[in-house]
């Protein structure tokens, strides 16, 4: 469990699909090999099968398409919420570009200097954005640097450092005991996966339809938020009056931002987390389920 919340808390989730780029320096493939094709063979070198046809590659060999956080910050005493994607505007191919992305982010990190909050961020998100930013020739050397002490300052490098929290270290371990994020939110009255899951990132990447990519980032980002927040309540860190305004502020975050152009999916979200609210307080009230009697 994490022992504290920051005054500053980033939830954060990234998307990525193939790299073609590195396919083709890793595998020598011909420039004459299209993208699709090029990744089609990096997921034959991963070892695709029938049953798995795109299977979960190396990191390093996979780019940063999409990063979306959940940003609590206490201002006055007061925490105000709000929804960070990346890129901005989908739309705009400069801000698609996998070098703009990681310099955003990761400097933003080191200007901020928030408490990271992710799901499979220390085996799978940290370990991404550090590769692809090496990679990509890319500076955060605010977000990289190390205090000569744990306790002397800021470190997402430190195993167990309360900067960087894995979720799924906290909830999970191996076999049956370890949930997907769909899973453990889903039986939480949580949103998971909606209409889109991962292994459609790269088509919908392939396609050109970024906004549909930032849009599943935002439901992963938020689903994570949601479940921080709940792991925080059992934790004590909220009382149970204090959760309920918590979850109130995303409401009211989700209800603004989809008024917006654009983010009508935001509605779709808040129409799905309502209905499994009102499936788990019926399920845990006693309506929905009893004990038969022998």
């Amino acid at each position: 469990m994490f022992k504290t919340v920051h005054e500053k808390v980033w939830v954060f989730d990234c998307e990525w699909v193939p790299d073609p780029l590195s396919g083709r320096a890793a595998y020598d493939y011909p420039e004459s090999m299209s993208d699709r094709e090029v990744i089609e063979n990096m997921w034959k070198e991963g070892g695709a099968t029938d049953d798995d046809p795109m299977p979960f590659l190396k990191t390093v060999l996979c780019r940063i398409v999409s990063i979306s956080a959940v940003i609590r910050t206490i201002v006055n005493g007061e925490a105000k919420v709000r929804l960070l994607s990346l890129p901005h505007y989908p739309q705009n191919p400069e801000e698609c570009v996998e070098s703009v992305i990681l310099d955003s982010f990761l400097n933003a990190i080191g200007q901020h200097k928030p408490q990271l909050i992710g799901y499979n961020s220390h085996s799978s998100d940290i370990k991404i954005l550090i590769q692809r930013a090496i990679i990509n020739g890319n500076q955060a050397p605010e977000f990289c640097h190390r205090p000569a002490k744990p306790w002397e300052g800021v470190d997402y490098f430190a195993r167990g450092s309360e900067f960087n929290i894995d979720l799924m270290e906290i909830v999970g371990s191996w076999g049956k005991a370890a949930p997907s994020l769909h899973e453990i939110a889903t039986a939480a009255g949580i949103p998971g996966k909606i209409e889109i899951d991962g292994n459609q990132v790269a088509s919908l990447w392939l396609n050109g339809e970024m906004e549909k990519i930032v849009a599943y980032n935002e439901y992963d980002a938020l689903t994570t938020y949601l479940l921080w927040l709940k792991t925080a309540h059992f934790a004590g860190f909220f009382s149970s009056v204090q959760y309920k305004q918590e979850q109130e502020k995303v409401k009211k975050l989700l209800e603004s931002e989809s008024d917006k152009d654009g983010r009508n999916h935001l509605k779709t979200y808040l129409k799905k987390w309502n209905s499994l609210t009102q499936l788990v307080n019926r399920a845990q009230s006693g309506v929905e389920f009893s004990i038969a009697k022998p």
